[in-house]
């Protein structure tokens, strides 16, 4: 099939763009959110092809793949179709909604023209999904390899934005895993996070690494902390288990399922996490045994061939 899709979450469409299809990516001149082109620090295969807004009208589209609702205007304005209706389309949601949980209408609510994709059953049980067809196609992942060597006493940790996204993202609870061990977090925009948390530089390292090198970096951690309230399930914390890493993670949205008993420690309560960390870092052995498992469990569930397989089945159906 030729698939359009966006540019949004490099790491999700990392795995997606691994399929035996051909993937038109629109590009813009200036390269603005809408017209990204491929990522430079991610590996997409050749198959995923940049090609310019202004020519997308002359290509054939099989299927459209949107993961905004106005990534819906842009193809009817750039394909001269309408998704849906002209041309096949799904859409991709990707977040837990924001607002009036859980009475939050998805943009698509309203129509059944377009199947819905949840990428967690957490999210589609938590949106109103109105008269839309929706299903759940689980996140899986390039498989890192086996890269864990806990050889630091410290806690890895990543996320985006966590000074403007804070709570969301747990930013605030970081001092308590501070106290059980050095913290580094890794993702953008994090300058300055020690002193926003009055935390000791010594104790808290920030870096904004490449893929490549970021999962080199975090299997060096001893543990991996995943605090996030409400966002999505991370595939930072997918990636950390295939890295072999044990992990410490907040029981919300998705988390519970993701991980299982023998893989880490979930919880509501933040002094059961903290305490699990300081077991992790004192115990170098039962890190990497319970890392193993880790591993084990994400490569059963969230390998990347059952995430292509399912997506070939729902691509056929909406096709046909």
């Amino acid at each position: 099939m030729r698939i359009l899709l966006w540019h949004v979450h490099a790491a999700w469409a990392t795995a997606f763009v691994q399929g035996p299809h051909e993937y038109l990516i629109p590009v813009t001149p200036d390269r603005d959110k809408y017209g990204l082109g491929r990522p430079e620090t991610y590996p997409w295969p050749v198959s995923a092809t940049e090609v310019a807004a202004d020519r997308l009208a002359s290509q054939d589209v099989d299927v459209v793949v949107a993961q905004r609702p106005e990534e819906l205007e842009l193809a009817e304005r750039w394909l001269g179709r309408r998704p849906g209706r002209d041309v096949p389309a799904v859409f991709v949601e990707h977040n837990t909604p924001k607002g009036e949980v859980p009475n939050l209408r998805h943009p698509l609510a309203d129509r059944d023209d377009i199947p819905v994709v949840h990428v967690t059953h957490f999210n589609e049980l938590f949106w109103d999904n109105g008269i839309a067809p929706t299903t759940v196609i689980e996140h899986g992942i390039v498989d890192p390899g086996y890269r864990y060597t806990g050889e630091l006493a410290r806690s890895a940790v990543v996320i985006n934005e966590p000074i403007r996204r804070w709570r969301v993202t747990g930013t605030d609870l970081l001092p308590a895993f501070a106290q059980a061990a050095p913290v580094d977090v890794f993702g953008m925009k994090a300058e300055g996070l020690p002193g926003r948390l009055g935390i000791d530089p010594r104790a808290m390292g920030t870096y904004d690494l490449p893929q490549g090198e970021l999962h080199a970096e975090m299997a060096r951690r001893r543990v991996y902390v995943h605090p996030n309230r409400w966002t999505s399930l991370g595939l930072s914390l997918l990636e950390a288990m295939h890295l072999g890493m044990p992990v410490v993670a907040l029981a919300a949205t998705e988390v519970a399922e993701a991980v299982p008993e023998d893989a880490g420690v979930v919880s509501t309560k933040v002094s059961d996490l903290v305490e699990a960390v300081r077991r992790f870092i004192a115990d170098p052995l039962y890190a990497r045994q319970v890392g193993k498992q880790a591993r084990d469990a994400a490569l059963t569930r969230y390998g990347l061939a059952r995430f292509l397989a399912d997506w070939d089945r729902l691509l056929a159906e909406v096709v046909r």
